[in-house]
């Protein structure tokens, strides 16, 4: 394990002097002003404890206790006509407030309206998945977890979905460098070279920018392919046809049959 580095300021070290505007706040409106989310808030406020409630750009806000996420969002769908969960995710507000904002984005197609639905979660605290209610927030969950660290409870598979299973620390956090830390920097050269192997090859450019195709020793264009064993420069980069299966060789792609379709009944 690599010495730990304080990351409190890591933000600040941006080069984009913008980074930190902070836009004006959308005006928020009463709940009463609309008749059908006054009626809906009416519900809710009888059934669990809202902490706070107001429309914002149309949306009908309101915050609730961690705990009480799933039968919320079960109400929602049954007794008040919600029946898509558009969206889930996490806000980091770790150095403010010691843990994340969650909320939870929904529409109702009779309606017409949506509905944004809001808590907070300390720094370790679980979170209930509301997988059973919603099948569209099984990524969504596991997207929250890899990104951010949010511990969730209850899913079928709370694993790593965008990052190596074996990544360090949670990419969307604002303590995370923005460039990737040690870890991001040699992670493939590690796994495929070996340690070793640092020092000849290099660390990994992360900025897609500034990709040279003439760093390596074969990088296909197509086009423009240069073969095997002949150095590649732009002498040599000559173009020429594009084909994908050569007449004269055996076929490397079986052309598709319905037939022989098989349908695995398990994984």
């Amino acid at each position: 394990m690599r010495k730990y580095k304080n990351k409190d300021d890591v933000q600040k070290k941006s080069y984009f002097t913008d980074r930190f505007f902070v836009a004006p706040i959308i005006p928020r409106l009463k709940v009463s002003n609309d008749e059908i989310f006054s009626k809906d808030l009416e519900l809710l406020e009888s059934k669990f404890a809202i902490k706070e409630s107001y429309l914002e750009a149309g949306h009908f806000v309101f915050y609730i206790n961690a705990h009480d996420n799933v039968s919320v969002l079960k109400t929602l769908r049954d007794d008040l006509e919600y029946d898509m969960l558009m969206e889930l995710s996490a806000i980091d507000y770790i150095k403010e407030r010691s843990g994340f904002e969650i909320f939870y984005e929904m529409l109702s197609m009779s309606k017409r309206k949506r509905i944004r639905v809001k808590c907070f979660i300390e720094l370790k605290e679980e979170l209930n998945s509301v997988i059973d209610i919603f099948k569209m927030a099984s990524w969504s969950e596991r997207e929250m977890y890899d990104m951010y660290g949010v511990i969730i409870i209850n899913h079928p598979c709370m694993k790593r979905i965008l990052m190596p299973d074996d990544w360090y620390d949670y990419p969307l956090k604002k303590t995370y460098p923005l460039q990737g830390d040690e870890a991001a920097s040699w992670y493939e050269v590690d796994k495929i070279f070996g340690k070793d192997a640092r020092e000849e090859i290099g660390p990994e450019q992360r900025d897609p920018a500034s990709i040279d195709r003439y760093d390596t020793s074969r990088f296909s264009r197509l086009g423009h392919e240069v073969p095997k064993d002949v150095e590649i420069s732009k002498d040599n980069e000559k173009e020429t046809s594009i084909s994908y299966i050569e007449d004269d060789k055996p076929l490397f792609i079986k052309k598709f049959d319905p037939k022989d379709v098989k349908t695995v009944k398990r994984r």
